[in-house]
């Protein structure tokens, strides 16, 4: 099916829903690429009698998600550490379709020289063309960075994609911003996202130096910008940062994991301190550059995220017991929506956009619908992107 076709309604039948919380077993009538109707009682023959194009997807009570949220995704590409040949390529749909990702957050790294705004927000409107769901950070590592319209502000004012801005700190890569810098920059994304009827976040990359989020505490001392317009991510990346986090999120601030391995037992740590974990999300760094530095902050080695980390982590806090499945999946759908300001994002809900995952037993992809369109069938791929065979 081409995107640029009217979804056909579609049913889902028999899934064992969760909203993220948990609904029992039910059906969902989605017409026009949002969810019209849940009810477990919806009957195929009367609805076919006055939309006969239904197409009916009978799920036989797997569960049913959300389609995931990765708020975290280089999807222009990323790179360039250690020469331009480590520069990333750009990500295809099926890239997230078949990780259960059905909306994308896209930014620029440590490359705000060579990587532009201008190509990302392009990426970002062919990818919603293919049936994606995707937005913008402007700007980069860099403070000042780069930007589209003369400032972040107006950025974040005038354009519709752009939700926010980038940053890194307590990073060697990072500008090392003064407090005073960060408090202007994040004073005018908040007014900015006001004007504009958004959020307005900072995205915060998270280095290894030891000042860990103090800059942060110390932009906001003595303002009334709630904390929660800071987004700190990869707090993940060593237990020092971890704890940190911890304390930041109890203080009433929001935090992002990156999706790997260790990533089930640190959002544990925030589980085990009490922490409201509404204001924890998880996204996958898809795309990057995954550089490796050795003691001396030298380049040993290279890697590339993958959008499947998130899903695998979500299934590494339930199967380990870290958390219900309710708040592993919130990490990746209802929390992000909320921090991100994603209208229509992040549940499953008669309003909501028909951004749906099914899942196998063993926590693999069965099944996406994404604005109403299935693109995931049984394990198939029904939707590819435009350049993809």
């Amino acid at each position: 099916m081409k995107r640029s076709d009217a979804p056909a309604p579609l049913l889902i039948k028999n899934a064992d829903l969760y909203d993220p919380a948990p609904q029992g077993i039910t059906s969902l009538l989605i017409l026009g690429g949002r969810i019209a109707q849940i009810c477990p009682d919806l009957d195929e023959r009367s609805i076919r009698s006055v939309l006969p194009d239904l197409v009916v997807m009978d799920v036989s009570g797997a569960r049913t998600l959300p389609g995931l949220i990765d708020g975290h995704n280089h999807f222009a590409g990323a790179g360039g550490e250690g020469g331009f040949q480590f520069r990333t390529p750009p990500a295809q749909l099926t890239d997230f379709t078949r990780s259960g990702i059905t909306t994308a957050v896209g930014l620029l790294g440590t490359d705000g020289y060579n990587r532009s705004l201008e190509d990302l927000l392009a990426k970002s409107r062919a990818l919603d063309a293919e049936g994606l769901s995707t937005w913008i950070f402007t700007g980069s590592y860099q403070l000042p960075g780069p930007n589209l319209c003369g400032s972040t502000a107006r950025d974040i004012c005038l354009i519709d994609k752009v939700i926010g801005c980038k940053i890194a700190l307590s990073d060697h890569r990072s500008s090392h911003p003064s407090a005073e810098a960060l408090r202007s920059l994040v004073s005018s994304v908040r007014v900015s996202a006001m004007l504009a009827g958004k959020r307005g976040v900072v995205c915060v990359h998270m280095g290894s130096e030891e000042t860990g989020l103090e800059p942060l505490r110390e932009a906001l001392r003595g303002t009334d910008v709630p904390k929660t317009q800071f987004l700190p991510t990869h707090v993940g990346r060593c237990e020092d940062l971890t704890r940190d986090a911890v304390r930041w999120v109890r203080e009433g601030g929001a935090a992002d994991i990156t999706a790997s391995d260790e990533a089930a037992s640190r959002f544990g740590q925030f589980v085990a301190a009490g922490a409201d974990v509404s204001r924890v999300t998880l996204t996958s760094d898809g795309n990057g550059s995954m550089p490796v530095f050795n003691e001396e902050k030298e380049l040993v080695g290279m890697g590339v995220g993958s959008p499947s980390s998130i899903l695998k982590t979500i299934g590494d806090i339930v199967t380990g017991g870290v958390a219900d499945l309710t708040t592993a999946v919130s990490l990746a759908t209802k929390n992000p929506a909320a921090l991100l300001g994603l209208p229509g994002k992040g549940s499953l809900k008669p309003g909501f956009d028909a951004d749906c995952l099914v899942l196998n037993d063993d926590w693999t992809v069965r099944s996406v619908v994404a604005r109403g369109v299935p693109a995931v069938w049984d394990g198939k791929i029904l939707v590819k992107g435009t350049y993809e065979r």
